[in-house]
């Protein structure tokens, strides 16, 4: 027989949670909000250069970088998503709701998602432009924009709502404090009153997905290696394969961290929280914070562009000195 609590206690929920990242500094946590501060503003302000560079510059009207603008947006989204909450909470402003909760988790692992989607379009279109020049344009309309839509779609289905859905519909009693500076689904889930699979299939997914991506992506620029080694000479050769080395940095960024965190929260991993914490930080702003760098002093048509616009600016002085 139920004891006469039992059904009150079974219903019983948490609705809001507090966000406690990096617990083992207890001491000056406000200090923390330099660094992070700091790389936030170099986040917004390079990424945004490089995006407006883009918009503004006619020239740049081509696939490859407007796939270049979607991924630094992308970076701008998730960042945004998780900073401004993260240096709050560092000042003791860490509650959370929810709802607000699983807003954030949908967000960022929607910008993640997208991330390596466009990733993988990247290296689609670098393949399409060295193997199919005479029909790259119509391909990359007719094709790769109904792929990615469909990508897209089969991501946000297996991977995205499921963790989303299931966490609405999760009883929450065990305790209601995340020690992590953003919801992570899995210390949330955690947190149920049932134990969940859930999060250990939403892992599983990302990680297959991830690996698809990369054997893709790779297929796709050893292709492309293959035939500007058997086809291009001279700076045709150079600019194919300083564009698509670009990229492969971009990759190699994204993945290896993604890879790490992947480890990191495996089932009965003892890895310490603070650990856990460093590295989704790393993760989450590391590549955001050099990419706009690499397209920006890599990519010649951005590299030439900001040349050009600060150039403007810093030879009037010159010019005025030589009449």
């Amino acid at each position: 027989m139920d004891h006469p609590g039992h059904n009150k206690t079974s219903s019983f929920s948490h609705m809001e949670f507090i966000l406690f990242g990096f617990p083992g500094v207890t001491k000056y946590r406000p200090l923390l909000a330099l660094p992070f501060s700091f790389i936030y503003a170099v986040i917004l302000s390079g990424n945004s250069v490089v995006m407006l560079v883009i918009v503004l510059d006619k020239s740049l009207d081509t696939p490859m970088y407007t796939l270049i603008f979607s991924l630094l947006a992308t970076n701008v989204v998730y960042t945004t998503a998780i900073t401004p909450k993260m240096l709050l909470g560092l000042f003791g402003f860490n509650q959370i709701t929810l709802v607000g909760c699983l807003v954030q988790i949908f967000t960022v692992y929607s910008s993640i998602m997208a991330e390596s989607t466009i990733v993988l379009l990247m290296a689609i279109d670098r393949y399409l432009a060295i193997n199919q020049p005479l029909h790259y344009q119509e391909i990359v309309v007719k094709h790769v924009i109904v792929h990615s839509a469909v990508n897209g779609v089969f991501r946000y289905s297996f991977v995205v709502l499921p963790l989303v859905i299931i966490g609405a519909r999760l009883r929450y009693c065990r305790a209601n404090i995340i020690p992590h500076f953003h919801c992570e689904s899995m210390m949330l889930f955690s947190l149920g009153c049932e134990e969940s699979k859930v999060q250990v299939a939403g892992l599983v997914m990302r990680t297959l997905i991830m690996f698809c991506d990369i054997s893709i992506i790779l297929i796709s620029y050893l292709k492309v290696l293959q035939t500007v080694l058997r086809i291009a000479v001279g700076m045709a050769r150079y600019k194919a394969l300083h564009t698509c080395s670009t990229h492969l940095v971009v990759v190699v960024l994204i993945y290896s961290s993604g890879f790490l965190i992947s480890v990191l929260y495996l089932p009965g991993n003892s890895t310490s929280y603070d650990l856990q914490n460093i590295c989704s930080a790393i993760y989450f702003l590391f590549s955001a914070t050099l990419n706009p760098f690499i397209y920006g002093l890599r990519m010649e048509g951005i590299k030439s562009n900001l040349q050009k616009r600060w150039g403007k600016k810093t030879d009037l002085p010159v010019q005025h000195r030589r009449f």
